[in-house]
């Protein structure tokens, strides 16, 4: 079995500038996007020593996560949602 990718991954999406930002301007896919984002994260060590899965947010980072200081992997999809159209 082939496996192949979602067609709408690959689909390239305008971003907003919050989160063109962090991850450089648009359009992108959103695979490239959550990329990028894990690039900015570990080169700027904004994961939470305790707990991986746990974002620390940096000012960048809080513009697109509604100003939330830490968030978990999960929740920082759905928020970065929020800047893709």
């Amino acid at each position: 079995m082939v496996r192949t990718a979602n067609p709408a991954l690959l689909k390239p999406l305008n971003l907003s500038s919050d989160l063109e930002a962090v991850v450089g301007s648009g359009p992108m896919a959103r695979g490239q996007v959550v990329k990028k984002l894990w690039e900015y994260i570990k080169k700027n060590d904004l994961q939470n020593p305790k707990n991986k899965r746990n974002i620390l947010a940096d000012d960048k980072l809080k513009a697109i996560f509604g100003g939330k200081g830490e968030v978990t992997m999960f929740e920082m999809t759905k928020l970065v949602s929020a800047h893709m159209k």
